[in-house]
């Protein structure tokens, strides 16, 4: 149960901040809408958002991990503080290179990320302007990575979980107290962004001190072993991060219509509750896991693991797809239409979503996936696959774009995902290195019948409540909670009936809940 423990802290934590990060949006939302100033806005919070999450959703851990926990193991804990150290150094020094480069030639960067915004050089100048501003948290979203790794590492989860929360309640801070008298909000928010990025590596910093790795700056050198960090981690993030690297694609191409950003940045949103909830979390807490039966020579042991990882996240994934398939629309209304995001840019937001809800499933089992690879440090085979997945997206997001404008972009997103997932699998199947166990060949149909009765019985209910969500908020959110309320009930009803699921592990996920802070 150790495992449902972890996911517990990590889901739990994530769970905490992607509700406040919900709130941000909706304030937002309510700010900016879809206009101009958001475009610019969510053009600049892109690229270091995009590293944020190729670091810190477990990207990074995939090097540094395994190298670490093979140092604690086999030389020490001296041994291992000293590589984190260095890794540290090197890191920072990369990447404060680069921050100086991409701040200097920021115009030439923006270019590339928005080519659409020249034909408005005001918003073009305002998303250079504002992406000088958030640039730098892309340095300490690295360096926060690199302690999230090393904390995970030592099965202490729940700073690194923790984290993100800081950047939402700064943002709501900034949202509530600064933005409504301030005559510039997107500069203000680009300043929020600094800062919380300071704030998170500092709360790290303090973290691994506490957990006996107060780590000191030496001078950086490129010895055997940083090179083959580094030449785990840049096929690891990459692979890691194709998701992330799908939705910049889709941002660049989404600069030539007008809104679509903030449309696909909103629906974005939405579906990354349950990424981060499930996928994300139960990524987090594998690899470690893994990497640490693999080193002992326990196989059965790791595919043991691997198969109660797939069945965790099918089992809370699959009725999230369901319930987003179905409601998109009333989740969009209740959450963001107010002030200036109007019905117009919900109707927009809501097909987004519902095209992005296609490949939740597969975003999940890649996470899930994944660490399969990264474990026996094999970062290179899941890069040549998020490498062929990203083409794909590039070909369909073209092609789709023109036909369907945004939606065409979430739906290549997901295409591009099930393509990423399944190639993945095959690989890993090949190998030896998965078998789906009875327990989940019995288990796993009756969580896909359960989901789609579910979803079925929520879209007929809310066809009855449509006319609530033309009425006020109160009624919004009281019509939205119905829904969601039949749904988890509906589903936990059908999944105990059919078998998908039982009352003991129910019971044992719920009694670790309170303990998960102790991981």
């Amino acid at each position: 149960m150790a495992q449902l423990r972890s996911f517990a802290t990590v889901g739990g934590l994530t769970g905490v901040s992607r509700v406040l990060g919900f709130l941000r949006d909706i304030l937002i939302a309510a700010t900016l809408g879809t206009g101009p100033v958001a475009d610019a806005f969510f053009v600049a919070f892109r690229l270091p958002n995009l590293f944020r999450r190729l670091f810190g959703e477990g990207a990074f851990n995939a090097a540094f991990v395994p190298l670490f926990a093979r140092r604690l193991e086999q030389e020490g804990e001296a041994a291992a503080k000293r590589f984190a150290e260095q890794a540290l150094s090197v890191l920072l020094s990369a990447l404060l290179a680069l921050t100086v480069l991409a701040m200097a030639f920021m115009p030439w960067v923006m270019l590339v990320l928005a080519p659409g915004f020249t034909e408005e050089p005001e918003k073009f100048d305002l998303a250079v302007e504002l992406s000088r501003i958030t640039f730098p948290y892309l340095l300490f979203m690295a360096l926060t990575a690199l302690l999230s790794g090393l904390l995970n590492a030592l099965y202490r989860f729940a700073a690194a979980a923790a984290a993100p929360i800081l950047l939402n309640l700064f943002f709501i801070a900034a949202l509530l107290l600064i933005v409504p008298g301030a005559e510039r909000p997107g500069l203000v928010l680009a300043w929020t962004v600094a800062a919380a990025g300071c704030g998170q590596f500092l709360l790290l910093l303090a973290a691994a001190a506490r957990a006996g790795m107060p780590l000191r700056l030496p001078r950086p050198r490129l010895n055997p072993a940083m090179r083959r960090l580094w030449g785990l981690m840049v096929p690891g993030l990459l692979s890691a991060g194709a998701l992330q690297i799908n939705i910049m694609v889709g941002t660049i191409i989404a600069s030539l219509q007008a809104g679509a950003v903030s449309y696909l940045y909103y629906a974005d949103r939405v579906y990354q509750l349950p990424l981060g909830l499930i996928g994300i979390a139960i990524g987090v807490v594998l690899l470690p896991e893994l990497t640490r039966k693999l080193r002992g020579g326990a196989e059965a042991a790791a595919m043991t693991s691997l198969n109660r990882g797939l069945e965790l996240a099918l089992l809370l994934t699959l009725p999230a797809t369901a319930a987003l398939l179905v409601i998109p629309w009333p989740i969009t209304v209740t959450l963001f239409e107010r002030g200036v995001f109007d019905r117009a840019a919900s109707d927009a937001t809501a097909a987004a979503l519902a095209a992005f809800a296609l490949g939740l499933p597969a975003y999940v089992l890649v996470k899930v996936l994944q660490p399969a690879f990264f474990a026996r440090e094999d970062t290179l085979r899941p890069f040549h696959i998020s490498l062929a997945a990203v083409i794909a997206n590039v070909a369909l997001s073209l092609a789709l774009f023109w036909q369907l404008g945004h939606v065409g972009i979430a739906l290549a997103t997901s295409v591009a995902a099930w393509l990423q997932a399944t190639l993945l699998a095959i690989v890993l199947r090949r190998r030896g290195q998965i078998e789906i166990d009875a327990r989940n060949r019995r288990r796993l149909p009756r969580m896909l019948l359960a989901s789609a009765l579910m979803g079925a019985a929520v879209w007929g209910a809310s066809l009855g409540l449509l006319g609530w969500f033309d009425g006020s908020a109160a009624l919004q959110v009281a019509a939205l909670a119905a829904l969601v309320g039949l749904g988890l009930a509906l589903y936990a009803g059908l999944a105990l009936g059919l078998g998908a699921v039982t009352r003991a592990d129910l019971k044992a996920l719920v009694s670790r809940k309170g303990k998960a802070a102790e991981t």
